[in-house]
């Protein structure tokens, strides 16, 4: 089951023609500005970059506006589509860091009350 933040799709809004590079610069993260120069050198370097395009232009679907609620959020999609293992590896290791934090505190908790009620019963 693929999440559909994890698809590709073209970019209507950031759009210069079909909204293509808008739509790979989402997917990856790269800036847009950089993947239309780098199609531009492609278009220019061989032919096959503008069948690609309107390839892509015409099988892809459109990007639902709805996709992101913040930018925070699709910088975090981005993320994870660039990079899944290092992004399991970063909530896991923020898991494990929790883990060690809660077993700190727990630790502070129970060897204090220990200490508290040796003291009380001493006081008696």
């Amino acid at each position: 089951m693929t999440s559909r933040r994890t698809k590709f799709y073209l970019d209507k809004q950031n759009a210069k023609i079909k909204g293509v590079c808008a739509g790979i610069a989402d997917y990856t993260g790269v800036e847009v500005l950089w993947v239309r120069l780098a199609f531009l050198l492609l278009l220019f370097s061989t032919g096959f970059a503008l069948l690609a395009y309107i390839a892509i232009a015409w099988m892809a679907p459109t990007k639902p506006s709805d996709l992101y609620r913040t930018p925070e959020e699709a910088k975090f999609w981005q993320g994870i589509r660039s990079n899944p293992k290092r992004t399991k590896q970063e909530v896991r290791s923020k898991f494990r860091d929790l883990d060690r934090r809660l077993a700190d505190i727990e630790l502070f908790y129970t060897s204090s009350n220990r200490e508290l009620s040796r003291e009380i019963e001493e006081l008696r």
